[in-house]
């Protein structure tokens, strides 16, 4: 990623927790965010463990200091994690944090002993994922429709899937795009616009989603949930206790659609949702996941779920194709551990409402090549355009644009709705009642391929995706 861009986002997301230190990791990588001065243990017998282990280790080491470490929520959790508090968030800089650095090393023999994982950063999840989403969106002409277009299929309640979409809520006016999101509900964002009237970053983001979702597969009843208020982001100490809220509030659905996420340099999963995927696996729900954006082949976390043996048939992970369909998108993750690609650059979905036109201020600013050192047109190189973050003392006025409902956004934050509405759609033609078993059906009776970084893989296209303009392949892409 340019590290510019890469700053830009960091800076967006310590916006949105301004009570929360955070730094880059691992060290002075940008792999991912997490919160500084503080780990995660399971609760209890382990929990303590960590806590004497970090202490003891911090007072024999002569640079260290223990006097920071201690318990900094209660013993007990109904995500089953403890975060302890390992030094002062306040010292150091964004490019890492040693006092969790040595943390983390302090449990490393028992770790050894104990055969598996005892700690863990506290990251930060996120819908920008390396805080670096696709790109941003902009206004599609409502007179084109949505991409996927609506299906032909209708609405019975007493059949329809259930659907819950873990994001960042609604936008006030959804409910005057009409018939695509008559069967949509959930929480609403709250504050949508600045003191401008500008609409915030990723303020429609899990619009767009219902809208993917209800066009691929009409005959669904979706939730909304607004779990990821801190511009999309959320650390993964409270990212369990969200988790448990939805199902506990909401029922656990047919599908969860879930369009964050981050890496961890590990391929054991996220601590801080320990306990919800153990209770996933005893559920029927299917947890489709998206697979990041970075770019990497490194496991990115819930969706890399899916490769685990315990976990395979309740996680689904999905990665993103590029415009034409033939190819996987510039930015999308990819990997073994990725199970499907689906369209995901410029797919077309209700941002807002259609009471009143909403300005939007750009927040990235322009850059030639596309962010992973491709030579070849990519989504992050459409469109150009004046950031109103691009650089300290700019005095170039940012674009505006405005949208009118319809936007284009690319990512898989929006393969993924796509996906989860295909195996939506496969339970009610089929009337197959088992989400798990829709998952498997679906994808041994699929027959088309795409390719991506030279490897053949399963490609879900919607019948009524029409793909868009794009660039070639790099060599060996």
């Amino acid at each position: 990623m340019a590290p510019q861009r890469f700053r830009e986002q960091f800076d967006q997301i310590q916006r949105s927790m301004p009570d929360v230190p955070l730094a880059l990791g691992p060290d002075d990588s940008a792999e991912f965010v997490y919160e500084k001065g503080v780990i995660l243990a399971r609760d209890g017998e382990e929990a303590r463990l960590v806590e004497d282990s970090v202490r003891a280790h911090f007072t024999e080491a002569p640079d260290l200091t223990p006097e920071h470490v201690r318990r900094a929520s209660p013993e007990t959790n109904r995500s089953g994690i403890t975060r302890i508090r390992v030094g002062d968030p306040g010292q150091g800089d964004r490019r890492g944090d040693p006092a969790v650095a040595n943390a983390l090393r302090a449990l490393r023999a028992p770790e050894g002993r104990a055969g598996r994982r005892l700690v863990s950063r506290n990251h930060v999840v996120s819908i920008a994922v390396n805080s670096c989403p696709g790109d941003e969106p902009v206004p599609a002409p409502r007179a084109q429709g949505t991409n996927p277009a609506p299906a032909e299929a209708g609405h019975d309640p007493d059949t329809a899937v259930g659907v819950l979409v873990i994001d960042n809520g609604l936008t006030h006016d959804y409910p005057a795009a009409g018939s695509l999101l008559a069967h949509v509900q959930g929480d609403l964002h709250g504050t949508e616009t600045d003191s401008q009237g500008n609409l915030l970053q990723y303020i429609g983001h899990g619009t767009f989603i219902a809208g993917l979702v209800a066009a691929v597969a009409p005959n669904t009843d979706i939730t909304v949930l607004s779990s990821l208020t801190d511009a999309g982001a959320i650390l993964e100490s409270e990212f369990g206790e969200r988790l448990f809220d939805a199902v506990e509030q909401h029922g656990w659905p047919d599908i969860i659609s879930l369009s964050a996420g981050t890496s961890n340099g590990r391929t054991d999963g996220l601590l801080g949702i320990d306990a919800f995927m153990t209770e996933l696996r005893q559920q029927r729900t299917l947890l489709v996941a998206a697979a990041g954006n970075n770019a990497s082949a490194t496991p990115f976390w819930p969706a890399a779920y899916a490769s685990l043996p315990d976990y395979h048939d309740a996680v689904l992970s999905v990665g993103a194709l590029r415009g034409d369909g033939e190819h996987g998108a510039c930015f999308s993750n990819h990997g073994a551990w990725v199970n499907a690609y689906a369209p995901g650059e410029r797919l077309t979905s209700p941002l807002t409402g259609f009471d009143a036109p909403v300005p939007y201020v750009y927040q990235h600013s322009t850059y030639d090549d596309c962010r992973y050192g491709f030579t070849y047109a990519c989504t992050c190189q459409s469109p150009q355009h004046t950031g109103v973050l691009s650089e300290e003392g700019d005095t170039v006025t940012p674009d505006q644009v405005t949208f009118e409902g319809l936007a284009q956004w690319s990512g898989t934050s929006f393969a993924t709705p796509v996906v989860a509405g295909l195996i939506a759609a496969h339970m009610t033609a089929h009337k197959e009642t088992d989400p798990r078993v829709a998952r498997q059906q679906l994808l041994a009776s699929n027959t088309e391929f795409a390719e991506v970084r030279g490897a053949h893989v399963p490609a879900l296209r919607p019948a009524t995706w029409r793909p868009v303009p794009g660039g070639q392949p790099p060599a060996g892409a």
